[in-house]
């Protein structure tokens, strides 16, 4: 399963964040596949997309990271699934 975690930054800074990063790593559980991700320009939000196979291991990777970051998560598919799905109505 793919998931688009919007990350905003607490209090709008990224220091925090990328500190820890830079100190202790990702802290993802090893199921948790890290794909890409972007920073909006102004350093407040990140965008990342993961992949696991269920929710539980990324909710573990969220805890870690909750004193600094909001998370939103997104299921998403890939545009050939989109595709895939949507063929048959076409």
């Amino acid at each position: 399963m793919l998931y688009m975690i919007i990350e905003s930054f607490k209090n709008r800074d990224p220091v925090p964040v990328y500190q820890r990063f830079r100190d202790q790593g990702r802290l993802a559980p090893e199921s948790v596949k890290y794909i890409s991700s972007w920073v909006t320009l102004d350093m407040t939000r990140c965008y990342q997309l993961m992949e696991c196979e269920g929710r539980h291991p990324l909710d573990q990777w969220i805890a870690r990271w909750s004193d600094l970051v909001d998370f939103e998560v997104v299921p998403v598919i890939t545009s050939a699934q989109a595709v895939e799905r949507v063929a048959p109505s076409l």
